[in-house]
């Protein structure tokens, strides 16, 4: 028996309500295919795969992929909004005060311990954002060699 076979791109955005134009296919791969990308690597990369879209329209694709859940914007504090294909699960980051290198990283023990607040104050809790800080490899590295 063969295993069933990934969707598409196109028929991700089409299972998400989304027209499917070359950007947003474009786009989303560039995400996926990306390393926490902000707009302006987004755009370029972009524009690799189909030549001219205007920052504007990266920006409208961009939200138009986050209100679907295909694509997930952070916001490091100090830090441009960055944007990742990992969905669906509630992961953290770690992201380096030097260079701003930023790194998935697993929620520290078993299933999403951090949605169970101490107080939620009659809030329904769906996401925590937990941002670990510090000195990336390289950049520990050139601290302690200066």
């Amino acid at each position: 028996m063969t295993a069933p076979k990934a969707p598409t791109t196109a028929q991700e955005l089409r299972g998400a309500g989304l027209r499917v134009t070359a950007a947003r296919v474009a786009l989303l791969e560039t995400v996926r295919a990306g390393d926490h990308l902000g707009v302006e690597a987004l755009a370029s990369g972009v524009r690799e795969r189909v030549g001219h879209i205007s920052l504007q329209a990266v920006y409208e694709a961009l939200h138009a992929l986050t209100a679907a859940g295909l694509v997930r914007r952070i916001e490091p504090a100090g830090s441009p909004a960055r944007f990742e294909g990992r969905v669906g699960d509630n992961h953290h980051h770690l992201v380096c005060r030097s260079c701003g290198a930023v790194a998935d990283v697993d929620c520290a023990t078993g299933a999403a311990p951090c949605l169970t607040a101490s107080e939620d104050h009659g809030f329904v809790i769906d996401e925590a954002e937990i941002v670990y800080w510090g000195l990336c490899p390289d950049c520990s590295t050139t601290a302690r060699s200066s």
